[in-house]
């Protein structure tokens, strides 16, 4: 057996030479591995400059350094790359998603709570978008809230003050146009915590409306959150 099961890190071998290096190299893929947080999972092009002791999720198709190590960690180790092969029920933080994954034994499934065996589970997700209101009366963001989504609420934020002949503005979706919240203010950190009494299934992707009260906007940035549950299905 030359190394462990589960985190393959590198075990000593009788009269084994510069036994320092195996050790040195189980260490850093421990410091990797333990509290795992990928960078991101989406990345096919490793970094340039090998940072000691980050984590990447390698995507399928990835190049250079990390071309055939599709599925595996990448830990940056002294100016190199190790890879790890992840198992079923791993944890990690993906930074560049702000979300928790549980590894499903062929995937990242990310941001779920709960993970059967068959991969079944309920995922918790959060659609964040920094949007620009213009000159309106009522502004419309993209579609933030994803389809097939149970939303548990909406928080907004107000990074650059609105401005315009308003006096405040509600926050809401077609047909519900207050369903987030009403009389919010306009002043640069202002904000809004829109949780539902009763959570609500949107089944298409849908955008939010910004309706300005007491006159119309002209400018400013509101950043949006919206949070949901989802369920994924079982393999077969």
């Amino acid at each position: 057996m030359v190394e462990t099961t589960r985190m393959a890190l590198p075990l000593l071998q009788p009269a084994q030479a510069q036994k320092h290096v195996t050790v040195n190299e189980a260490l850093m893929r421990l410091d990797g591995l333990v509290n795992l947080v990928l960078e991101s999972r989406s990345i096919a092009l490793p970094p340039t400059t090998v940072p000691n002791g980050q984590c990447f999720g390698v995507p399928l198709g990835a190049v250079n350094a990390w071309a055939g190590q599709g599925g595996r960690v990448a830990i940056g180790t002294n100016g190199g790359w190790v890879f790890v092969a992840p198992q079923f029920g791993w944890r990690a933080f993906i930074a560049d998603e702000g979300r928790s994954a549980l590894h499903d034994g062929t995937d990242w499934a990310a941001g779920a709570l709960t993970l059967s065996p068959h991969g079944a589970g309920l995922l918790a997700g959060v659609s964040e978008i920094d949007h620009v209101i213009g000159a309106v009366a009522t502004s419309t963001t993209e579609a933030i809230i994803p389809g097939q989504a149970m939303v548990i609420g909406v928080s907004a934020r107000v990074v650059s003050a609105i401005t315009g002949t308003l006096t405040s503005w509600q926050l809401g979706n077609v047909g519900a146009p207050d369903r987030f919240g009403s009389g919010l203010g306009i002043a640069e950190e202002s904000w809004a915590r829109g949780m539902l009494s009763q959570p609500m299934t949107f089944w298409s992707p849908e955008p939010l409306l910004l309706s300005a009260t007491g006159g119309n906007f002209a400018g400013g940035v509101v950043r949006l959150a919206v949070h949901y549950l989802e369920i994924s299905l079982p393999s077969v």
